[in-house]
């Protein structure tokens, strides 16, 4: 199979001179994608394996909050949780920000103004210690889950960029760097022909004056 070359490419040595620029200018982004890549990657697999931990923490606090919130109805009746529900506090508002991971823009969440513990303003007299505990938990669950919706926003904006790295990568690969080295030795090819057909011109001309003079 023929090599491809660039095209409306004139055999000349300026454009010789120009491919071979845009060949360092290649292989040296080629490099740069590829560490890129692998980067995004280990990132990637790094914020993957944060993610499982956290999201195996968060089943188990999970299940400590509805036993508790269970046990809360158990002794309380579900509509008495229920009324409880309402007066407990605002825990405050969510700000959004935009985080950058090796030049990746990524949403995320604020917690700070978050309050993991704050009174309820029912009466104490008319519940019971394990619906306080349910509130405390339900309530601290609620910066976890936080943090993992910021993890689920990485993973899926890492996803995408590495993604988009990776095609650049190929195109690079096994597109234009090998039609710039099949355009570099289709320039000097031509030009090396070129030179013997000089050579053999001037050695031509060279005889042809010397038969002359003899």
């Amino acid at each position: 199979m023929a090599e491809q070359i660039l095209e409306g490419v004139s055999p000349t040595r300026m454009e010789l001179l120009e491919i071979r620029k845009k060949l360092v200018l290649a292989e040296k982004g080629h490099k740069l994608l590829e560490e890129k890549r692998d980067a995004l990657v280990e990132k990637f697999f790094n914020i993957i394996d944060k993610r499982n931990i956290l999201l195996k923490k968060l089943d188990e606090e999970f299940k400590t909050a509805f036993v508790s919130l269970i046990q809360a109805q158990m002794i309380l009746g579900e509509k008495k949780v229920e009324e409880a529900s309402y007066l407990i506090k605002d825990v405050g508002e969510i700000e959004f920000e935009t985080d950058n991971i090796m030049g990746v823009k990524i949403p995320k969440m604020d917690s700070n103004n978050i309050k993991t513990e704050i009174k309820p303003l029912y009466g104490f007299s008319d519940t019971c210690s394990r619906l306080d505990d349910a509130n405390a938990s339900f309530t601290k669950l609620l910066v976890k889950l936080i943090e993992l919706a910021d993890l689920e926003a990485i993973i899926k904006s890492l996803t995408v960029e590495i993604e988009k790295t990776k095609r650049r990568v190929n195109v690079l690969e096994n597109n234009l760097i090998p039609k710039l080295y099949a355009t570099r030795k289709f320039i000097e090819m031509q030009l090396e022909e070129r030179e013997r057909e000089d050579f053999f011109r001037r050695k031509r001309i060279k005889a042809i004056l010397e038969s002359k003079k003899a």
